[in-house]
């Protein structure tokens, strides 16, 4: 009975620390659409100033993901997460400080989105899959990204009282503080990945390859530059969407902070279902209902009402995309090199956000409107939910032979 419930228990911990880093990752960068207006504002900026710059971070977020998780599966997460903690909060005090927009790009763009490679999803939860049993994998994955949806939750309306009581400045070097939490909480991430596991010895040279020649793999690559352009585009541009028909700041506080809510429950039920269901059919129906909702949203007239059944149907589709293309990519390669070939696809996801985000700003900026991004956020989706159906989701040969 102890000898299998220590191990159970150093999981519980593992799983617990690694979503409150998720917690503290995805809480505070959820926090930064809520500054896009009154950080332009103040510093005389127009909006593409801030929107590249969160463009650049969900940029380098990805480039730099697949190495960052070939290092935590060479050396373990832990110190990964420590260097990524670092440059995060670095990242947002820089932000604070900003008078001009070179400042703050190397702050929200390069830090902070190389500092995201190293404490969120593609290295935490390829530690967290690692963990636990196949039989419990997926359930695993939806609690951990479920824990970061709850920091979307929390910090989005204390990030809102912070910039009320403090203004923008003094609110942000107060996120970059709270950010250092996730330093110690990496330590319950240590221990390097073990070298063996089902199948014959590969090298991370050979991994790349067979995953660059699967089918499948390519379709989660292209799947998810949908999610990342969906996310990142209501995440960024949301607040300033309802500020200018007329509706105070503190609905888009409570817009992204009811996203985050519903998003617990959709990350935790799309890993629950991803147990029972294939998750490349999950995957399809999420894409689908993410394109109705938008259509919904711009068709019907905009009130509090409506933004409010928008942010929580959006929630229960946010990110619970992730447990299933993380699962997705262990079920079909296995764990050895699950941090780095869930980087790659995660590369693709902020390509989409680049794209999200920056087309935004350029064309409100252009056009004094946001229309032409939504309906690309429809078409998007649907392609997606398309894309995804076919997938090839059986393990690839190796593991097969090897059972």
């Amino acid at each position: 009975m102890t000898s299998h419930s220590a191990p159970a228990r150093a999981a519980v911990l593992l799983i617990l620390c690694g979503g409150a880093i998720l917690f503290l990752s995805t809480g505070v960068r959820g926090a930064f659409g809520l500054f896009l207006k009154p950080v332009s504002t103040d510093l005389g900026w127009g909006r593409e100033v801030f929107a590249l710059a969160i463009a650049v971070q969900n940029l380098l977020w990805g480039a730099s993901q697949p190495v960052f998780g070939a290092i935590a599966d060479r050396f373990g997460s832990a110190r990964v997460i420590v260097a990524g903690g670092l440059a995060y909060a670095l990242g947002v005090l820089l932000m604070s400080a900003a008078e001009g927009p070179a400042l703050f790009h190397l702050g929200a763009g390069v830090l902070v989105g190389i500092g995201l490679s190293g404490t969120s999803f593609g290295v935490v939860l390829a530690a967290i899959g690692r963990a636990v049993p196949d039989s419990r994998r997926s359930l695993a994955l939806g609690v951990g990204t479920a824990m970061g949806s709850l920091g979307q939750f929390v910090m989005a309306p204390v990030g809102q009282a912070f910039l009320t009581a403090y203004g923008w400045s003094s609110a942000l070097a107060l996120l970059a503080l709270t950010s250092l939490a996730m330093i110690p909480l990496a330590g319950a991430l240590k221990g390097r990945p073990e070298e063996a596991h089902a199948g014959p010895a590969q090298t991370l040279a050979q991994a790349l390859v067979e995953a660059s020649r699967h089918s499948g793999y390519l379709m989660l690559v292209a799947g998810y530059f949908v999610c990342g352009f969906h996310v990142a585009f209501i995440a960024t541009h949301l607040p300033a969407y309802l500020e200018d028909a007329g509706m105070a700041a503190e609905v888009g506080a409570a817009a992204i902070a009811l996203i985050g809510l519903f998003n617990i429950a959709g990350s935790f039920y799309s890993g629950v279902l991803g147990g029972r269901y294939a998750k490349k059919y999950c995957l399809s129906a999420i894409y689908a209902a993410r394109a109705a909702v938008i259509a919904a949203f711009i068709a019907l007239p905009l009130s509090v009402a409506s933004v409010l059944v928008f942010s929580a149907l959006m929630g229960l589709l946010w990110l619970s995309t992730v447990p299933l293309t993380t699962g997705l990519v262990i079920q079909i390669f296995g764990l050895r090199y699950a941090a780095t070939l869930v980087g790659v696809v995660f590369f693709s996801h902020q390509l989409g956000s680049f794209s999200g985000v920056w087309l935004g700003g350029f064309l409100y900026d252009a056009t004094g409107a946001y229309d032409a991004v939504w309906w690309a956020g429809i078409a998007l989706g649907l392609a997606a939910a398309l894309i995804h159906w076919p997938i090839d989701d059986k393990r690839v040969p190796r593991l097969a032979a090897a059972g």
